[in-house]
């Protein structure tokens, strides 16, 4: 697809998947609008993509908030296709679900109804493997765009939002409501690992800046996808690209998925003689135990012996998707962390 003159544009700039996939569209030679929260932000996250990219007058910032009506009429102006990649992204589980669930699914529909307003063709919304496979937990199977994440089990709270989030749009797209018959695609990775490009991403990086740092003394029999965030921005302006795409699901992981021990291990390889990092492998049972004293723990609990993969399949197919390894994932996320003197 030759870059028009329209913006392309991306909810939430300022975020870890937001950032790259602005980098990437500027490196392609669009024009790029971002929407941040607060125009307080703006600088430094200019500051950041000049970084990877020129962007010169191609790169607009505007104030949209996913829970206000003002600036989404602004922010849709002449815009063709949307990127919808804001959504919250917690650290810790709210003390009440719609904390996250009403933001989620209203956000969702505000940004669909202003495109649809502004007459966009398509928008590409950021979704995850948590309205996918959350719910199903102990089925050892490999999960693909067919599964839905079961909303009636207690999956937490950004599963469930994710989720109906995710409905919500499909529902929105397929009824009255959509006359123009406006586009959506949807991408859903796991774990998005990578290089981070500024210290902003506390949620994103935790996993490996607890197991770099020794905060945690082993881990548990638990498995998980992964997928490098620069894989999930091409998914994004692929999918926006590709005329097939449209209607469609798609999930991106990498080619397999991996189990945490398989994680601290690789880091132990490549850093041992810098950080401790505790590879020990507890048996289900203690962490079940620790899980009864341990809110934290006890979140992680039904995960324990769950043996899955993710199918990347239909993404390779339609959009011609080839991710880097999980491997490489994890080393570059450690590197950036380095670099960034996190840890």
């Amino acid at each position: 697809m030759t870059p028009s003159s329209n913006p392309i544009l991306v909810t939430g700039a300022s975020g870890f998947v937001a950032i790259h996939a602005v980098v990437q569209l500027l490196q392609q030679g669009y024009q790029v609008r971002g929407t941040v929260r607060t125009l307080s932000r703006e600088a430094e996250l200019r500051s950041t993509i000049a970084k990877y990219a020129q962007a010169d007058e191609r790169l607009e910032i505007l104030s949209a908030d996913l829970e206000q009506a003002a600036g989404w009429d602004e922010a849709m102006n002449g815009v063709e296709f949307v990127l919808h990649v804001a959504s919250p992204f917690p650290l810790f589980e709210p003390k009440n679900e719609d904390e996250l669930i009403i933001p989620a699914v209203q956000g969702t529909l505000k940004v669909l109804r202003a495109a649809h307003k502004a007459g966009v063709k398509r928008v590409v919304q950021v979704s995850s493997n948590a309205a996918i496979s959350a719910g199903h937990n102990g089925e050892n199977k490999t999960f693909t765009e067919a599964d839905w994440s079961d909303v009636e089990k207690n999956i937490g709270a950004y599963s469930k939002s994710k989720t109906l989030a995710e409905r919500a749009a499909w529902d929105f797209i397929n009824g009255s409501e959509n006359s123009n018959k406006m586009e959506l695609v949807t991408i859903n990775p796991p774990l998005i690992l990578g290089p981070v490009p500024n210290k902003d991403f506390r949620t994103s990086i935790e996993l490996i800046r607890t197991l770099m740092l020794g905060q945690v003394p082993g881990v548990g029999r638990i498995k998980m996808g992964a997928v490098d965030v620069r894989d999930v921005a091409s998914a994004i302006i692929l999918a926006m690209q590709i005329p097939e795409a449209a209607g469609n699901r798609f999930l991106v992981a990498a080619d397999k998925s991996l189990w945490l021990k398989d994680i601290a291990d690789l880091l132990h390889s490549k850093y041992a003689g810098k950080y401790k990092i505790n590879r020990i492998q507890f048996p289900s049972i203690l962490v079940r135990l620790i899980g009864l004293f341990d809110k934290k723990v006890a979140r992680v609990t039904e995960s324990l012996n769950w043996d899955y993969e993710l199918s990347n399949e239909k993404a390779k197919r339609i959009l011609k998707w080839n991710p880097r390894s999980a491997d490489e994932a994890i080393l570059s996320m450690a590197e950036s962390l380095i670099e960034q003197g996190i840890v």
